[in-house]
């Protein structure tokens, strides 16, 4: 290995190869959990009326490299509303239940 190949990349900059056959993957739910060494995210895809969510992508990663996301996610969540206006979040005590609870009119529709 050459000298240059052993040094790390000047002021902190990392070269990011994203290969061509890369399909992205929406997902509106995360299920978080821990072990003493790792946080893993599972991402997934929940429906509106449908009783399971499939995971789409599983994240493992240190709880220091997790800080260090959460810290991009807020600087970026803060530049996004900054340009665009707050981002308003249901109010409930579930997420997934605000986004996929039927609406007043399904419930009419549903009991007539």
């Amino acid at each position: 290995m050459s000298q240059q190949e052993k040094t790390p990349p000047r002021g902190g900059r990392v070269e990011i190869r994203v290969p061509g056959n890369l399909e992205p993957v929406y997902v509106n739910f995360a299920l978080i959990t821990n072990s003493p060494s790792e946080i893993i995210i599972d991402l997934a895809q929940i429906m509106p009326r449908m009783p399971r969510a499939v995971v789409k992508a599983r994240v493992i990663m240190t709880p220091t490299n997790a800080k260090l996301l959460h810290r991009a996610l807020t600087e970026h969540i803060s530049r996004f509303e900054e340009q665009y206006g707050e981002i308003n979040m249901p109010k409930g005590t579930s997420l997934a239940g605000e986004l996929f609870r039927p609406s007043p009119d399904d419930q009419k529709s549903e009991d007539d």
